[in-house]
């Protein structure tokens, strides 16, 4: 499975508009939440989704919340 790397940055595209993309570095990390760094600074924690991890066989977050048409960030 792909996991988050410390230092890496990750983008991730709108479903209904694929040209807004926002991009988050990974500043810090445990087994179970990763910290992350938007374009303007703004740090958010965010668990790590076993099942949608699981299912991509990479590590997934959902940084801008969950709801039905929720981007997911993965590794």
């Amino acid at each position: 499975m792909k996991r988050f790397e410390i230092g890496k940055k990750y983008s991730m595209t709108s479903v209904c508009d694929h040209e807004c993309v926002w991009t988050y570095e990974v500043i810090a990390r445990t087994a179970c939440m990763i910290t992350l760094k938007d374009e303007d600074g703004e740090v958010t924690k965010c668990r790590i989704n076993k099942k949608i991890s699981e299912f991509r066989n990479a590590e997934s977050v959902h940084p801008l919340g969950r709801y039905s048409f929720a981007p997911t960030l993965s590794a």
